[in-house]
């Protein structure tokens, strides 16, 4: 199945702005809203990149040279703006990591991810989280004060995917550990501690914690810190080897991969392609 010239991403791709974006606002990961035309840049690329999607493909290369041009001081990617916090930074963080996901040694995005790489090495070099620590770090590597809550928490998408492969062997475990048990989850992607598997395996909860243990499958020890998953991924496997995570799994974000679900066994097939991959990773100890 070629995913990319599949009917979800053809939605998305004749959707996208000349200069490389969708819509009129960059940032929002919600789930996309389903009348025609209404999407963000965030949504867009999260999607396309699901589908299968590289820096190799003409949509994808656009969308990035105008982060880069954002990142350069350019232009703006949009004119919101959220009171309360530094959002000139904020909007910084979210465009590395975009220009990350692609790109992973674009000099800018990964001079960014460095800065912060300093800031989590403080936070972390007394063994644990400190949160002391992590406020002298911020201001002294922003020379910005902590002003509001996306200052204060760094346990979400942006934070846990911009700084794959720039932390110290040490820190990265401390890092994951903090991670992997914070109670509120990763935000952005699930509601709850990546520690507590799903009650349900067919549901869109195991969709959302599937996608964090994913997530942090980007870093070299995530493997190693996520045996327990590994065990329940394989005890919800089907007798006939297959995952399926019902009708609800189907958000328009992870899942579908195939154009629909009405042909019988397309969403079997959906399922076990994503959780069989998955799980294969989380058997890669390093």
């Amino acid at each position: 199945m070629d995913k990319k010239s599949g009917k979800w991403a053809a939605e998305i791709l004749c959707l996208q702005n000349p200069d490389g974006t969708w819509g009129s606002q960059f940032h929002t990961l919600s789930m996309p809203d389903r009348r025609q035309g209404l999407i963000t840049t965030e949504q867009a690329l999260r999607r396309l990149k699901i589908l299968g999607f590289t820096i190799e493909d003409e949509p994808i290369k656009r969308a990035v040279d105008c982060m880069r041009a954002c990142l350069r001081g350019e232009r703006k990617i949009d004119g919101y703006w959220e009171k309360g916090h530094d959002w000139a930074l904020f909007t910084k963080l979210m465009l590395s990591t975009w220009v990350r996901e692609f790109c992973p040694d674009e000099p800018l995005a990964l001079g960014f991810a460095r800065q912060w790489a300093r800031v989590i090495e403080s936070a972390f070099g007394g063994g644990e989280y400190s949160r002391d620590a992590y406020c002298s770090a911020y201001n002294r590597e922003f020379r910005s004060p902590i002003r509001g809550g996306r200052e204060r928490s760094f346990v979400d998408f942006y934070h846990v995917s911009l700084l794959r492969d720039v932390l110290t062997p040490e820190t990265e475990s401390r890092f994951l550990d903090y991670v992997v048990g914070k109670p509120e989850g990763i935000y952005y992607i699930c509601n709850g501690p990546v520690l507590k598997v799903p009650e349900e395996f067919a549901s869109r909860e195991t969709v959302r914690w599937l996608s964090a243990v994913e997530l942090l499958l980007g870093y070299k020890s995530g493997a190693g810190k996520l045996g327990f998953a590994a065990r329940w991924i394989e005890e919800n496997r089907g007798s006939d080897g297959s995952w399926d995570l019902g009708p609800k799994a189907g958000d328009r974000v992870r899942l579908p991969l195939s154009d629909s679900w009405r042909k019988k066994g397309a969403r079997q097939a959906d399922c076990t392609e994503w959780v069989g991959g998955i799980l294969a990773r989380l058997s890669e100890k390093n």
